[in-house]
């Protein structure tokens, strides 16, 4: 039996309320810590698990897309189990899995904890936003907690750095899994404590086979984005890879236009303004992780960084990040969508574009700090804007309409990493067979193809951003 609590404009406020935001705040750090503190850790994991360079890529890769195909199955899961109930799952499970990568022998356990990560991840996450949501009903308060809960998640990149570099250097790249297994503990105790059982959502209904269409469709065409780095992008297994996901991504379209409740009802992502939102988050993810994943081994493996000081180095992004969150929030209630997506996009692109530059001998203050604060910067601005617009004026919708923004973040993660990572391996395997010895300076020219790749995309996803938003 679940508890009904008066949640209404005229309730008390709950005495335990700023509890509850630490709590849930803290469960999502977690989450947030993790997608980035792997970065760091993975070349000491990679060496020590005998991974190849492919395999590496998918550490980073099937724990975003696990995460990002799942969010929406866990919202539906929130409503019909409750969203105090699914923190703790979320919390006890995301716990596990960390343990279970932190005692892989090889690359297929460390695989498997990281894909339970991200599923465990998406239980929790919709969990913690509706909690926040009930929690603070009351305007002020309201956007002084989400203000907060905005904070320590804009820190949550540096964090993961700094504590990805401190643990693999004067530890073990392992203690980068373990240390969920505190502030799991930590969290979970507050979310007992403080987040009052909610009541359940009557007309809720379990959209599995949507949730299953989506995500295996994104896991094929990540499968066939990692073989074409090996096998070449005209080989059997690469294409039937890729039509695979697709055939499976455009068999979900068509389920959700037919069941009574789709997982993701069409009309949240064919509104225009929240459809330039999802494509805006999407294109800045393929940005900022193709910058996090290459300068993490450039900045190791070329330049022999390491961990703690590779992990010291990335602070800019968190500052830019910052900065550009405290500027659009000035603007949100004067400007149209259109004229805060795109600015963001285009800064995170001149960021990019920078990466493209860089070469073996390049000087930290010069090369590699203004492509930090230029992609921390416009990738605060674009994501504060997309927040606020996605879930304005959604109604019933609104907590999908928020899951998309999250969705949308970690497919733009896992498949700009995936493609951008092949073509840098491609690029470099060739430029080796012109250049045999060179092993630094060919994979500084593949990552600074794909970074050109990536810029030239941001910049044409800013003008189909622009244009799609409309004059609102």
């Amino acid at each position: 039996m679940t508890t009904t609590v008066q949640t209404g404009p005229e309730a008390p406020p709950d005495p335990r309320r700023w509890w509850a935001l630490g709590a849930v705040a803290t469960a999502q750090l977690m989450v947030g810590i993790d997608l980035t503190i792997v970065n760091i850790a993975l070349p000491s994991a990679q060496r020590d698990l005998g991974m190849s360079d492919p395999t590496r890529q998918w550490v980073v890769t099937i724990f975003a897309l696990t995460y990002g195909g799942l969010l929406l199955l866990g919202g539906r899961l929130s409503d019909l189990a409750g969203r105090r109930r699914m923190l703790v799952i979320g919390l006890a499970g995301f716990a596990l899995a960390s343990a279970l990568g932190g005692i892989a022998t090889g690359p297929a356990t460390l695989l498997a904890g990281r894909a339970l990560q991200g599923a465990f991840g998406a239980m929790l996450t919709p969990a913690v936003l509706g909690t926040l949501g009930a929690t603070f009903p009351a305007p002020a308060e309201r956007g002084r907690a989400f203000g907060l809960y905005g904070t320590v998640m804009g820190s949550s990149s540096g964090l993961g750095v700094i504590a990805g570099g401190l643990l693999t250097d004067y530890l073990d790249w392992r203690w980068c899994m373990f240390v969920n297994l505190p502030i799991a503990v930590i969290a979970g105790a507050g979310v007992l404590y403080a987040v009052r059982p909610a009541p359940r959502h009557p007309d809720a209904r379990l959209d599995v086979p949507g949730a299953v269409l989506a995500t295996a469709g994104l896991m094929a065409l990540v499968f066939g984005f990692s073989r074409a780095e090996t096998d070449g992008w005209g080989a059997g297994t690469t294409l039937a890879a890729l039509a695979a996901g697709l055939v499976l991504l455009a068999a979900f379209v068509v389920t959700q236009t037919r069941v009574a409740a789709p997982l993701l009802p069409l009309r949240v992502v064919l509104d225009r303004r929240r459809g330039a939102c999802y494509l805006a988050v999407l294109s800045l993810s393929v940005g900022m992780f193709a910058v996090l994943f290459f300068l993490t081994f450039y900045l190791q493996d070329v330049r022999g960084w390491s961990p703690v000081r590779t992990g010291l180095g990335f602070l800019p992004i968190t500052a830019g990040l910052m900065v550009g969150v405290r500027l659009v929030g000035r603007l949100l209630a004067r400007a149209p969508v259109r004229a805060l997506l795109a600015p963001g996009i285009l800064t995170v692109g001149a960021g990019v574009a920078l990466l493209a530059l860089v070469h073996p001998g390049s000087g930290y203050a010069a090369h590699v700090l203004p492509v930090l604060l230029l992609v921390g910067l416009g990738g605060g601005w674009t994501l504060v804007a997309a927040n606020s617009t996605a879930t304005l004026g959604a109604g019933a919708d609104t907590g999908t309409a928020g899951a998309m923004v999250m969705t949308s973040q970690q497919i733009g993660a896992s498949l700009g990493t995936a493609l951008l990572s092949t073509v840098a391996g491609t690029v470099a395997v060739r430029y080796l067979h012109t250049h045999p010895g060179a092993a630094a300076a060919a994979a500084v020219h593949g990552f600074n193809i794909a970074a050109a790749g990536a810029a030239a995309f941001l910049a044409v996803m800013a003008l189909t951003v622009h244009t799609i938003a409309g004059r609102r």
